[in-house]
């Protein structure tokens, strides 16, 4: 674990990561002391929060997953997918590039840049995240010795595949996520006698502090319509099994590896509800691993540009509630989240992140798609007018432009069989001697 010395006048910022991602409910005021304890009371508390390493990995980068309290593995809809599930690359409807600002807690913050692409059934994604947080020591004098910033960084590579993917079914989208983290610490002192403590800093201390870290997401993601009220070609309901952070141990140190099983549904247009289920897994020792936990979301479309979102994520007998909203333009979308986090001392604004995505094009499928749809709304017109020739020409030339469109092909097949029976009907009328 990550060793620090630091002076009587200064109480390490960082320590306060691993109690904030463990669910250690330490805080000062009164209406966050009782909710705490109360929750600690009734789901008890988790002895093996915070045993793992890496906070970055457990902290959002922000934008709408993060306003949804973090339940985005079945949703992966835009960008956020990138640290929910991996599948999602594959199934974006559009291009983007995102950049985000997280302000979280005693002057950490966490910034974020990612892009993703789909080109027909594959998805690419790539991104980076790092987390920052300054690093001050003084001696007995108050003099600063030592001062820099402990940060931790991770970078993503992410690839996926749609499968089995047609008109009527969505397929199902299988992907991974290779991710290297990396954690710089600041040379700091060797304090032995804190009675006389100078201050001497001790080089390399820093180094022998710092770690890297290889790991991985899998995940798998489908959609299909269940319960729908309402008309439209989008499926409204999704499932989704992801393992997150899958990688070995560093320093002795396990990852936040967890399993997820994730749920969203769409009853309405406006209207998106989701679930996701974690079990928490320590690679190093399976008996330390954290009390499965879950999270739970919902959005709403107010108008075509503009939505709101709000989220509910319990962990460890602890609650975080998220709020958010988005301003979705043409090319432009500017998310706003404020999270309330009974893992931190309550405070008038806890924490606010930032995210700006930029729509950079769909590689012309809507395009597409719109030519397929008037290819099949000739081939009907046709179809009833009785011109069979015209309407198969009309279904063929929109197969040629997308084969997976199977009402054309279901017209064609028509068309087969009512010659089929023609055929036999002329058959049966000829005299044959």
């Amino acid at each position: 674990m990550i060793r620090f010395i630091l002076g009587r006048s200064n109480i390490m910022l960082l320590m306060l990561l691993i109690p904030v991602l463990a669910g250690a409910a330490g805080a000062d005021s009164d209406g966050y002391g009782s909710i705490s304890d109360y929750l600690d009371g009734v789901y008890g508390a988790d002895n093996n929060a915070g045993l793992t390493a890496f906070p970055v990995l457990n902290v959002p980068l922000g934008g709408r997953s993060e306003g949804m309290g973090s339940s985005f593995a079945a949703v992966s809809d835009d960008i956020s997918f990138i640290e929910y599930n991996p599948a999602g690359s594959s199934l974006l409807s559009r291009s983007e590039m995102a950049f985000f600002h997280n302000n979280w807690i005693a002057d950490t913050k966490i910034e974020g840049a990612v892009f993703a692409t789909r080109l027909g059934n594959l998805g690419l994604a790539g991104g980076a995240k790092w987390l920052y947080t300054p690093f001050t020591e003084y001696n007995m004098y108050g003099d600063r010795v030592s001062k820099g910033y402990y940060s931790e960084v991770v970078a993503i590579l992410n690839g996926s595949y749609n499968f089995l993917s047609g008109y009527y079914f969505s397929g199902v989208s299988v992907g991974a996520s290779i991710k290297g983290a990396f954690r710089f610490v600041p040379d700091y002192s060797s304090a032995d006698d804190l009675s006389n403590y100078q201050g001497e800093l001790v080089s390399g201390s820093g180094l022998a502090q710092s770690a890297a870290m290889a790991m991985a997401d899998i995940g798998a993601l489908t959609r299909f319509d269940f319960g729908k009220f309402y008309y439209a070609r989008e499926k409204n309901t999704s499932a989704a099994l992801v393992i997150r952070n899958l990688g070995p141990p560093s320093r002795d140190e396990s990852l936040p590896t967890a399993i997820i099983a994730a749920l969203s549904y769409k009853p309405l247009r406006p209207l998106l509800f989701s679930f996701d289920f974690s079990i928490p897994i320590n690679m190093t020792d399976i008996m330390l691993s954290e009390k499965p936990y879950w999270a739970a979301g919902a959005a709403v479309n107010i108008t075509s540009f503009l939505s709101m979102r709000t989220g509910l994520l319990f962990k460890g007998g602890n609650i975080r509630l998220a709020f958010g909203s988005a301003v979705n333009l043409d090319k432009i979308s500017v998310d706003v989240n404020y999270s309330l986090d009974l893992l931190t001392q309550m405070q008038p604004l806890n924490r606010v992140s930032l995210a700006i995505r930029f729509n950079l094009g769909d590689h012309g499928r809507q395009k597409l798609s719109g030519e397929v749809d008037s290819l099949y709304l000739s081939g009907l017109d046709a179809y009833s007018r009785g011109n069979v020739e015209e309407a198969q020409s009309y279904w063929e030339d929109a197969l040629r432009l997308n084969p997976k469109f199977d009402p054309a092909r279901e017209g064609l097949e028509m068309i087969r069989q009512a010659q089929a029976v023609q055929q036999r009907i002329d058959d049966m009328q000829r005299l044959d001697f």
